[in-house]
């Protein structure tokens, strides 16, 4: 039995991961911040095959920990970074934990012999970090894709520089270590949406949809979504973890960052469907998902499916 280890797998995003991987028959261990607060993962344990789960206190800035998580492991995910749009100190509470986390686990992974495969969870912010607004020189209507040049503004918000620059840092690694004995593959996706596997009040993921739903905003930036009724890119959480899964069992594809979108509305467009209403535009495929559906296989949901089932 293969091992994967998912750094971040008891996430939003990382708890379909998780599922996903057990039930394909592998053992899967699972990093968390704090082994104490079962609260995080407990929802883990009652997954099927929860046999072939452990879970293992992990601080990605700590190289010891990360040795002691990847040493006995197959496939390894990395989707252990923050994700929050509040913050105090930026470079403590995103900048640090996402690039040196980054830098710390490429050093950890080409030293570890057990590896094949290792898959980052990006985000389209490692494309655009100025996302949901469109790239400098682009218009709402452009489409972006991975042909497109990468696009960073000192004006972005921290979480989206800090993602951009840890991708550059894996593409760097790569660059610089041409012969290495495993495949480093990433996927980034857009906004994502869809049912959480767990009741955890503490996912940004989660916060934002019920947000949107009740068209709540709780500061400036919320708000300008409402204001502009800006148009959103979206993803559906299960599409994400199968495209993870389908990185990490597919081989050759090492270097490859995959965009990861299903359609584009507008916000007020996302209330109604999150409220089981029909939306009232047309939706637009703005980033583009060909590469992830030729390369992965990767079949995409409507937007609308998604929405439909946020129950919160």
């Amino acid at each position: 039995m293969k091992k994967a280890g998912i750094i971040g797998g008891a996430g939003f995003i990382g708890s379909h991961i998780t599922k996903r991987f057990l039930e394909t028959g592998f053992d899967v261990k699972v990093s968390t911040t704090n082994i104490a607060n079962q609260e995080k993962y407990k929802h883990l344990m009652e997954l099927n095959h929860a046999d072939h789960l452990h879970i293992s206190e992990l601080n990605v800035e700590d190289k010891k920990q990360i040795e002691e998580f990847v040493k006995d492991c197959d496939i390894i995910v990395h989707g252990g970074t923050p994700f929050q749009l509040d913050f105090k100190d930026p470079k403590l509470e995103l900048f640090d934990p996402t690039i040196k986390g980054t830098e710390n686990f490429l050093a950890v992974l080409k030293n570890t012999p057990s590896i094949e495969k290792a898959v980052f969870i990006a985000s389209v912010a490692a494309w655009n970090t100025n996302f949901p607004l469109p790239a400098g020189g682009k218009t709402p209507n452009d489409t972006f894709s991975e042909n497109d040049t990468p696009f960073i503004s000192e004006e972005s918000h921290p979480y989206a520089q800090a993602k951009f620059i840890a991708n550059q840092t894996v593409n760097n690694f790569i660059k610089n270590n041409p012969n290495l004995d495993f495949e480093i593959t990433s996927v980034s996706p857009v906004m994502v949406m869809g049912k959480s596997l767990s009741n955890r009040e503490d996912s940004t993921s989660t916060g934002i949809q019920f947000l949107f739903k009740n068209k709540i905003a709780p500061n400036p930036f919320i708000q300008m979504f409402y204001d502009t009724d800006i148009e959103l890119a979206m993803i559906d959480v299960k599409d994400v973890a199968e495209a993870v899964y389908k990185a990490a069992t597919t081989s050759q594809l090492h270097g490859k960052n995959y965009l990861l979108s299903s359609e584009t509305y507008p916000v007020s467009d996302v209330t109604l469907m999150l409220n089981n209403q029909n939306p009232k535009h047309t939706p637009k495929i703005i980033y583009q998902n060909k590469m992830a559906k030729h390369e992965l296989g990767l079949s995409i949901q409507s937007v609308k499916t998604s929405l439909n089932q946020f129950t919160n």
